[in-house]
C-alpha cells in the first residue's frame, strides 16, 4: 500500500489551520498590572486613591476586576476602544451593560470630573505597565 503524500499533506495542514483558529478564538491572558512590583509614580497616587476609594470595589484592585465589575485594565478598555470621555460619561451618568454580564453601572456621584480625569490617568498607567497599548 502505497501512502498519497498529498492527502497527509492536506490532513496536517487541515489540523494545523483548527489549531490556529481554536488558538485565535482564545481570548489570551492579560499580563499582571504594574508587572515587576513597578511603584505607582507620584504623580499618579492621588488617581490611585480615588480610584481606591470609588471604584476598586467593583472593578478590583488596581482595575483587574471583581465579581461586581469588569477589568478596566483589558484590551476593551484601551483608549482605542474606549477613550478618556467613555470614563468621564460613565462615571457622571452610568453605564447600560454591553460588553460584560456584570449588570449596569451607576453614576458616581461622589466623582468630579477633575477626579475621574486622576483616575484616567491612573488606569491609562496600569494599562501600559500591563502591555495593552
Amino acid at each position: 500500500m502505497r501512502l498519497n503524500r498529498t492527502a497527509g499533506f492536506r490532513w496536517s495542514w487541515g489540523l494545523a489551520g483548527v489549531l490556529l483558529v481554536a488558538m485565535a478564538a482564545c481570548d489570551p491572558p492579560q499580563p499582571t498590572p504594574a508587572a515587576g512590583g513597578a511603584a505607582t509614580p507620584a504623580e499618579l497616587q492621588a488617581g490611585e486613591a480615588k480610584f481606591n476609594a470609588n471604584c476598586s470595589v467593583c472593578h478590583g484592585q488596581q482595575g483587574t476586576g471583581t465579581a461586581q465589575g469588569p477589568p478596566l485594565v483589558h484590551k476593551i478598555y484601551e483608549p482605542n476602544h474606549h477613550g478618556d470621555a467613555a470614563f468621564q460619561r460613565a462615571a457622571a451618568g452610568g453605564v447600560r451593560a454591553h460588553h460584560w454580564e456584570f449588570g449596569n453601572m451607576p453614576k458616581i456621584d461622589a466623582l468630579t470630573s477633575a477626579d475621574v480625569d486622576q483616575i484616567i490617568q491612573y488606569v491609562r498607567w496600569l494599562q501600559k505597565q500591563a502591555g495593552i497599548f
